[in-house]
């Protein structure tokens, strides 16, 4: 179930708050149980199956925290740290298996010269997100930072909690585990939590949706005019921005309607100045895991030698490609990251790009043009077709048919406009005007409802289109 449907939105999230605030409303014990099991149906509505491996890993992880817990208080270090070993192990195994094994096999095969049996494993959706959460519960139970959670339904419900399940923000423990038993749910957050997910429905459905052809249709071009290759990784530039981020919002939203907050997971990246800036702003909960979990662990940027510097750059980019994708093209568009991040920290340049309002141009011009490159590879299919497009960018297709770039550019120049309008915080800033008088609230909210019944006639119109991180 995705969450810009009629079937979400009609069906399921009228049921969810009607259960959780009427019917179950008695114990926070009840909403808690209440919520962990819709949120397993929800997952199990378009994973019947996967469903399973979702509980088992959260079982796994819960046994795992209660021991290091118990052994932490007996004074086990051993038995503490043998528990933690048996989570990483198997989440990791876990992953591995399913997402990467096949991958593995395949140029194990080109290298050798063999064709090997591939086990045809289908990815359960949200492994990498579930697994991460689950993953950052029992270090930080190993390293002291929480404690142990007692009740197996809360744990189920900090694992499974519907809003973020598939597609994040990846939660940790550490930022939920008092809102579990003790949050405050008021009519205030259900409003501005409403509100977050209609405009994140709009992100998906209104912009996201209406540039994918463009995309779509540029990608899978056999030839390309230079003017058709640029404007199709734009219209991907804007697509998998507010594909993501709407559903983010929607995540963060629908939490806020259940009295949880969760963390930001994007601040504006396209308005960045250096590589290093837009790393800070894209996919906040996937960078500060890397870094809290794996960066700072090998020694982060407080280290003696530089190539010790790089090195550990190295392990955390060449990792976060590889989470997106058992692709060579998500290899090397992690690589390329690390390049240009490294080059920043050795040299200083990210700094030396906010120094004034010229070279920070120069930093927003260098990093939109490295980011859109970067979402060649990112889209392409093979390193190979990504190289073949990104030539076309450079000038190969100059002079090729231009009318179709024209086509698509009259189409949908409108939707470029507003996605250009609303990557930057113009938006936000709008809303939060909107809030000091009784005039701009009362007209806020009429604008909030025009934009559901406008998202609300996309998704109606609209075919499926799943969320792009659904695949990760």
């Amino acid at each position: 179930m995705i969450f810009s449907t009629s079937v979400f939105i009609f069906a399921f999230l009228p049921c969810a708050l009607l259960g959780y605030y009427l019917v179950f409303r008695k114990t926070r014990r009840l909403q808690n149980a209440f919520l962990a099991i819709i949120s397993l149906f929800f997952y199990a509505w378009g994973e019947p199956v996967w469903v399973i491996l979702l509980i088992f890993s959260a079982t796994q992880d819960y046994i795992c925290g209660r021991v290091i817990g118990k052994a932490r208080r007996k004074g086990s270090e051993r038995l503490a740290k043998t528990a933690m070993i048996v989570s990483i192990t198997t989440n990791l195994g876990l992953l591995g298996t399913f997402k990467y094994l096949d991958f593995f096999l395949e140029n194990l095969g080109l290298l050798f010269h063999f064709s090997p049996a591939l086990t045809g494993l289908a990815l359960p959706i949200g492994i990498s997100f579930y697994t991460f959460q689950t993953l950052s519960y029992t270090i930080d139970v190993y390293r002291g930072k929480v404690s142990v959670q007692r009740s197996y339904f809360d744990f189920l419900l900090f694992v499974s909690l519907f809003p973020s399940l598939v597609a994040g923000p990846i939660i940790r423990y550490e930022t939920i585990a008092e809102q579990i038993s003790n949050r405050r749910e008021t009519l205030d957050d259900v409003c501005s939590g409403a509100c977050r997910f209609i405009v994140g429905l709009a992100k998906k459905v209104v912009i996201a949706n209406t540039l994918a052809p463009v995309a779509d249709a540029a990608f899978s071009a056999n030839t390309l005019s230079t003017e058709f290759a640029w404007l199709g990784v734009l219209a991907y530039t804007f697509q998998i921005y507010f594909d993501f981020s709407g559903y983010s919002d929607m995540a963060i939203g629908l939490s806020k309607m259940f009295g949880f907050n969760i963390l930001e997971n994007f601040n504006y990246p396209y308005i960045s100045r250096s590589i290093t800036e837009f790393w800070r702003r894209w996919h906040i909960s996937l960078g500060t895991w890397f870094r809290d979990y794996l960066y700072i662990p090998l020694g982060g940027s407080r280290v003696k030698s530089k190539w010790r510097l790089v090195f550990n750059l190295f392990i955390v980019w060449l990792l976060t490609g590889l989470w997106h994708g058992a692709n060579w093209t998500f290899i090397l568009w992690g690589l390329m990251y690390f390049l240009f991040i490294a080059l920043e920290k050795l040299t200083g340049l990210d700094k030396f790009f906010i120094n004034n309002k010229v070279t920070s141009v120069l930093g927003f011009s260098y990093t939109i043009l490295l980011v859109m490159i970067g979402w060649v590879l990112f889209r392409a299919e093979s390193v190979s077709a990504a190289v073949e497009y990104i030539t076309y960018l450079f000038g190969r297709g100059y002079g090729n048919d231009v009318s179709t770039a024209g086509f698509w550019l009259r189409e949908n120049v409108v939707f470029y406009i507003t996605a250009a309008i609303f990557s930057t915080p113009i938006a936000k800033w709008a809303s939060n005007k909107a809030t000091h008088s009784r005039t701009m609230q009362v007209a806020y909210t009429a604008l909030m409802v025009v934009l559901f019944f406008i998202t609300i006639s996309y998704v109606v119109m609209g075919s499926y289109s799943p969320f792009i991180y659904f695949n990760f």
